[in-house]
């Protein structure tokens, strides 16, 4: 009850609906401008989603790619939740929209949009187009609000604000944030 917020930062998305990126397939590629099928990771992607479920991590924080994607609350891609409302799953929120450029087109066309015609099912928001920032807001031990600002617009829209609420059933413990903390280090 002290730690009830349990959010994990980490460099790449595990969800993630532009096609530069991709979504996390395991293996160490960029699809348009890398090698071809360079051998796949061992380990930690093939268990750390159901290490985060089972822990319950509430928040998974990305980089990366350079795009805002928010997802409803998902396990294993195909168990998603199109409610923020006592949400038993990780949301991801991917915050790569402030610098350099965005990932609009994909490389070396100029023209084929990074995205996809059909949204992911576990998508809820997102932009290749909009630079901006986003805020994350502890209410309580049951709420957070999180709020895309795209630049130079002085509130958020409302498909770029979530309002995430938790039982108490899914409180985590010390002992997850101490593991939270750890991965944090590693990853700094």
């Amino acid at each position: 009850e002290q730690y009830p917020w349990l959010v994990v930062y980490q460099h790449r998305p595990i969800y993630n609906s532009n096609k530069i990126h991709g979504n996390w397939t395991g293996k160490n590629t960029d699809q348009y401008s890398g090698p071809p099928d360079l051998p796949p990771f061992k380990g930690w992607n093939d268990t750390y989603e159901d290490l985060i479920v089972e822990h319950g991590v509430d928040l998974v924080l990305n980089g990366h790619v350079h795009h805002y994607e928010l997802t409803w609350p998902v396990q294993n891609r195909n168990q998603t939740v199109r409610s923020y409302e006592n949400a038993k799953y990780p949301v991801h929120i991917t915050c790569g929209h402030g610098g350099q450029h965005l990932y609009k087109y994909v490389p070396k066309t100029d023209k084929e949009d990074s995205y996809n015609e059909t949204l992911p099912e576990y998508v809820k928001a997102r932009s290749n187009e909009l630079w901006g920032h986003c805020e994350l807001h502890f209410y309580d031990k049951k709420t957070v609000k999180h709020e895309m600002y795209v630049m130079g617009e002085t509130e958020p829209r409302a498909e770029n604000v979530a309002l995430i609420t938790k039982s108490a059933a899914f409180y985590t413990s010390p002992d997850i944030v101490l593991f939270a903390a750890i991965s944090l280090l590693i990853r700094a």
